[in-house]
């Protein structure tokens, strides 16, 4: 692999909004206008403080109530894990684990293959890169869809309204859910997977 050339050492570089390949002497991308770089700008230092950021909230998004259901004035609060218990006791079992997929295990793989490219690309870990770049595209795809738990409380706050008998209203958790899956979004966006090759790559000349 060493011995195959490379866009770096032509100094091309490709645009990150257009996906253009032109010379890196421009900066700037000649179709769109966006900054050109060889690299995304300090890629490992963002992804690794946006995904420390994003763990920190995912634990209040997992322990402190997403929504508070208000029944004839007594308040019940619940949290992700025990609406999924609640749908699961109603015999509702797909969505039950359709919560418990895009609500809590999806978000966790996502830190977890966050920090094995992180690690991969800082030379902590050893990684296949045909492998790493499928972790990427793959964090990247599923990332998204963590955010169905949000969509859900939002639509139930706005439709559950009856007065003193019953409403619905978000907890805190949801603030704090968002703003985790925002975070892992903008953590891996922030991520370049040519770091991984460019790490193999002098691995191998060494």
């Amino acid at each position: 692999m060493s011995s195959l050339p490379t866009a770096m050492s032509k100094n091309l570089a490709s645009c990150h909004t257009c996906s253009r390949v032109q010379s890196a002497e421009l900066h700037h991308c000649e179709r769109c206008g966006a900054p050109v770089h060889l690299r995304k700008p300090d890629s490992l230092q963002r992804c690794i403080a946006l995904s420390i950021a994003s763990l920190i909230a995912y634990v209040p998004a997992n322990v402190m109530p997403i929504m508070i259901v208000t029944q004839l004035g007594a308040a019940e609060p619940s949290t992700i894990l025990m609406g999924v218990a609640t749908f699961w006791d109603m015999h509702a079992y797909p969505v039950a684990i359709t919560i418990f997929i895009a609500s809590v295990m999806i978000p966790g793989l996502k830190l977890v293959a966050l920090g094995i490219l992180c690690a991969a690309a800082a030379g902590k870990l050893t990684v296949d890169p045909k492998n790493a770049n499928r972790i990427y595209f793959l964090t990247e795809l599923v990332g998204r869809w963590s955010m169905v738990d949000v969509f859900v409380v939002a639509i139930l706050v706005g439709l559950v309204k009856f007065g003193g008998m019953m409403s619905i209203e978000a907890g805190p958790a949801a603030v704090a859910f968002a703003i985790m899956v925002i975070l892992t979004m903008f953590a891996a966006h922030a991520f370049d997977p040519k770091l991984i090759w460019d790490r193999i790559r002098e691995e191998k000349k060494h």
